[in-house]
């Protein structure tokens, strides 16, 4: 028999009253009533109320012991007097009666209490991670995570995948985002990095002839942290698929999402079979290719309507004539709605570093007109094609905001969010997923003007290949496709160029000589000149879809021992120094400069 217990801390009903019993696990909290100590023990598996009276002799040693002091009780257990059930929890009917005790492990202080759900400085649970993952909500997350990757990891066997490990030392790339390097010993002066992803080496399994390749993959970016990005690690379901097209890569994913959501969460799925919108369209429509479609509202385009003459707002007008768009956001009926409420959304786009959203409300007494600062400047007829355009009705109300293309998408985005949380329009009960499809092959660099890859260098071009239209590459769309839940990008993927020759023609628009890429893909161009199967895959991101499935907005909630914002264990004291000997052995010198 295990000394330590003979029941874990959630298993112990009625049915086990008045046996004798072995229980190990921390002490969650006490509660002093005397005569009487209660100790909350806790384990893995949960909480059992445990007793002990003043004339026990291990009642001192329990008054003084500190919480998240590990300990072993044997006692009886007894049914609970009706009245002090506790019927949240599983063991919530009976109690145990302490007959002896052993200290297995004291606790010093606490920087942090366990018990209790409340909020502590980042830096102190990052640092203290081991109690913070204690705590109940974070214990459930990374309990959560174990079972969606054990899910997952069924469910792609099921559909006919084999799992394969990719290396984690590999080559740099030079597309992408920045590379974590490693020094190598053995070839003084030359560096591993770390894989941002398995790309081309789950290409190079296609082309090694296997048909469907899955595996639970870590990821490597030096990136900076945002609340759904961890800097330096993540893990991603990575796949590929051999003799496929777009809608086979749809198929399997949509198939595992569904059932993936539907097993973990109660939450609505809006549609099983999920929306393609064209990338086109998403930033018209929604300003992003990561559109949140429980949100109604919807962006519509009014350029036009500031070319009339009979539109006196003369701010929009001059921009219009010099090159700029206008865009805009309509809620229905909020007539009744006060000022303060749209000079609040206009006070908001300001923050934001806009230059503020134009705003009035539909109205008619004698004739339509517009109700708010700018509303006069519209005539009837104007208003009238307004609302044949955008669908307004008397009673909404439009924002309108103008300038460059990519600064009234940015603006209007952030704006669609907003409005609609602010009028209650998101059912937070729902998970709403959509693909983007249909991404330009290439576009401008903001920074040098000069053609850049948008999205995957090694996706395939749409249309026939023989007649791509290369003098205009802007206009070229790529087999490339994001898949989207509830304005979180889960992931991105592509059906793959397996054409060498094609690939140094597409690499070179975007300044790459076929020197080049021979010599930084040297692995792929090689293998795929060997006969490579058309093939296509994607990879989504495992701590968005359990950020998700947990309702959590921060993906340090559901990862088990992540950074802080600025790439540091805090917990571990990584990245730390090193040995002058250690650098000497890598032949690298430090040259940091001072502040």
């Amino acid at each position: 028999m295990n000394k330590y217990r003979t029941h874990n801390c959630s298993e112990l009903t009625e049915s086990e009253k008045n046996k004798v019993v072995t229980l190990s696990g921390w002490v969650h909290r006490k509660r002093d009533h005397g005569n009487l100590l209660f100790i909350d023990l806790r384990d893995h598996f949960g909480l059992t109320q445990c007793v002990v009276e003043n004339n026990n002799k291990f009642f001192k040693m329990l008054e003084k012991i500190r919480p998240e002091s590990v300990i072993s009780v044997t006692g009886k257990v007894l049914k609970r007097e009706k009245g002090t059930e506790n019927l949240d929890l599983s063991t919530g009917k009976i109690e145990v009666s302490i007959q002896t005790i052993k200290i297995l492990a004291e606790a010093n202080d606490l920087p942090m209490p366990v018990f209790g759900e409340q909020d502590y400085p980042e830096d102190i649970r990052l640092k203290y991670r081991f109690l913070d993952l204690r705590r109940d909500a974070m214990h459930k997350n990374i309990v959560l995570r174990s079972k969606v990757i054990s899910f997952i990891r069924s469910e792609m066997l099921k559909l006919g995948f084999l799992e394969f490990q990719t290396p984690i030392l590999t080559s740099s790339s030079p597309e992408g985002a920045r590379d974590f390097l490693v020094p190598s010993r053995l070839n003084p002066g030359k560096f591993y990095a770390l894989p941002q992803a398995p790309q081309q080496f789950k290409q190079l399994i296609m082309v090694s002839g296997f048909d469907k390749y899955f595996q639970i993959a870590p990821c490597f970016r030096d990136e900076d942290a945002r609340a759904d990005r961890s800097p330096g690690e993540f893990y991603q379901l990575d796949l590929e698929m051999s003799f496929v097209e777009q809608e086979d890569v749809f198929e399997v994913i949509e198939t595992l999402m569904v059932n993936l959501f539907k097993k973990f969460s109660t939450k609505k799925i809006l549609n099983t079979k999920f929306p393609k919108i064209p990338y086109e369209e998403a930033m018209l429509c929604y300003g992003t290719d990561k559109p949140d479609l429980r949100n109604p509202l919807i962006i519509k385009d009014i350029t036009n309507i500031f070319t009339r003459e009979d539109v006196k707002f003369d701010i929009f007008k001059k921009l219009v004539s010099e090159g700029s768009k206008v865009r805009c956001i309509v809620t229905k009926d909020t007539k009744d709605k006060p000022r303060s409420f749209f000079d609040n959304i206009d006070k908001w786009a300001k923050e934001q570093g806009a230059s503020g959203l134009a705003y009035f409300t539909l109205e008619k007494t004698k004739k339509i007109s517009g109700k708010g600062p700018i509303g006069k400047f519209f005539s009837e007829d104007s208003l009238k094609e307004i609302m044949k355009s955008c669908k307004l009705d008397i009673g909404d109300s439009i924002f309108m905001a103008c300038g460059k293309v990519n600064e009234v998408e940015k603006i209007l985005s952030l704006s669609r969010d907003k409005i609609a949380k602010e009028l209650g329009l998101i059912n937070q009960n729902q998970f709403a997923f959509c693909w983007i499809v249909d991404y330009p092959m290439f576009e401008i660099d903001e920074q040098t003007k000069k053609i850049k890859f948008s999205h995957n260098p090694f996706s395939m071009p749409q249309g026939d290949i023989e007649k791509l239209d290369l003098k205009n590459p802007l206009n070229i769309k790529a087999y490339q496709y994001d898949i989207v839940c509830n304005g979180v990008e889960l992931s991105s993927g592509a059906i793959r160029n397996h054409m060498p020759e094609l690939m140094y023609k597409l690499f070179s628009i975007a300044g790459y000589e076929k020197n080049d890429v021979n010599e930084k893909f040297s692995g792929m161009i090689n293998a795929l000149s060997f006969g490579a199967p058309p093939h296509g895959g994607i990879a989504p991101g495992v701590d968005r879809i359990v950020m998700l499935l947990a309702n959590e907005k921060n993906i340090r909630e559901v990862t088990l021992f992540p950074m802080n914002q600025n790439a540091q264990d805090l917990m571990m004291m990584a990245p730390s120094n090193v040995d002058d000997k250690q650098l000497k052995e890598l032949s690298i010198k430090k040259d940091i400069k001072k502040n």
